[in-house]
């Protein structure tokens, strides 16, 4: 269902108009608020995602809420079940969406041994044959870990070996972000909505799941949640305003690169100003189709002045910094899908730590 009306009203906690700007942007589409008061620790692969997701897990006092794109059987899912198996015994509430195209492959037997365990695992958006169209083609993209509303997990991660055991690709990198503080509330209001619309069940009310816990730290972070469900196509206008607010660099890492024509153009003006944009995107990919698409695109953003760098490994990551300030790490591709079709997450990150910790490692 609905939440309160909120109020954005942190928002003179932000050093600069830019951050303002894109602020009050994302807080009058989405209801939701610049949270203060955050610690953020950036995960630099899959291994180091797991490893702290799985310790979360085991540190699980009350509940445990996990929601990704890709839920596979293989080593990973094992280790985390064996985790839930125990948490379980304590009597900690477990609770599981999963989307029903991009979770396809998981087993049935899987998923019985885990409601047998108590868990609440369901689909979300399943196959449905009379609106198969509708159902194949709006996706839940989200990648959301909250235990106790304490800590929390997003970013482009999925549960899948990919992350630590080679494919046709090697071992896929990615970037996932572990925070700690009042935006874990506003991370897990988005689990929320999304498992009343997959099972009915109203959680919002009772407060052991809203409650918020401040952490001493100084991270300023806003959820930007968007999909099919909102009037904007909020994540395309949080890509474009961030390109647009840019007064000396972005620098953009993502593996499926398909651009809308206001995101190229928004791209060459930036470039043309004198805005150095710096793309790092991967050689080959999991589609030969995306690739093709993307490549197509370079040669106008090459005549602009924009810098393309291909990496020869493949990376998952869904990043985006401008002038060394605000970052955004999330579940969202520079694409048609993504910004129409698909329900996103990204953290909108306003820490210039951050931003430096990103830009070394970027």
């Amino acid at each position: 269902k609905s939440f309160k009306k909120a109020n954005n009203n942190h928002l003179e906690k932000l050093e600069t108009v830019k951050a303002k700007k894109i602020s009050n942007l994302i807080f009058n589409t989405t209801n939701i608020p610049l949270d203060v008061e955050n610690e953020i620790r950036l995960l630099k692969d899959g291994k180091v995602t797991f490893k702290a997701i799985i310790k979360a897990i085991k540190n699980a006092e009350k509940f445990i809420h996990l929601q990704y794109y890709i839920i596979e059987d293989g080593e990973i899912l094992n280790n985390i079940i064996a985790e839930i198996e125990k948490k379980r015994k304590e009597d900690v509430e477990v609770r599981i969406l999963y989307d029903g195209f991009g979770s396809s492959s998981l087993k049935t037997a899987t998923k019985e041994k885990l409601q047998k365990l108590g868990v609440e695992i369901y689909p979300e958006t399943p196959w449905k044959y009379g609106k198969f169209l509708y159902s194949l083609n709006h996706r839940n993209h989200r990648k959301i870990c909250v235990i106790d509303n304490k800590i929390g997990f997003t970013g482009g991660v999925n549960i899948s070996d990919q992350y630590i055991n080679n494919d046709f690709l090697g071992i896929w990198q990615d970037t996932h972000l572990q925070i700690k503080g009042n935006a874990v509330t506003s991370l897990h209001k988005s689990f929320l909505k999304d498992f009343y619309y997959a099972t009915e069940q109203d959680l919002s009310e009772e407060a052991r799941f809203t409650k918020s816990f401040s952490y001493k730290n100084s991270s300023k972070i806003q959820i930007v949640s968007g999909g099919p469900d909102y009037e904007q196509s909020i994540v395309m206008q949080q890509y474009l305003s961030l390109i647009n607010l840019a007064e000396k660099s972005i620098c953009v890492l993502n593996p499926y690169f398909i651009p809308t024509f206001s995101i190229l153009e928004a791209f060459k003006i930036a470039a043309l100003s004198g805005v150095k944009v710096t793309l790092l995107l991967p050689k080959k990919g999991d589609s030969k189709i995306a690739n093709y698409g993307m490549y197509s695109y370079f040669e106008k953003l090459l005549e602009a002045g924009v810098a393309i760098y291909l990496r020869d490994d493949f990376s998952h990551s869904k990043v985006i910094f401008i002038d060394d300030e605000i970052s955004s790490v999330g579940s969202t591709n520079f694409d048609c899908r993504s910004f129409e079709h698909n329900y996103e997450l990204n953290a909108l990150i306003f820490d210039k730590n951050i931003a430096l910790e990103l830009r070394e490692e970027f």
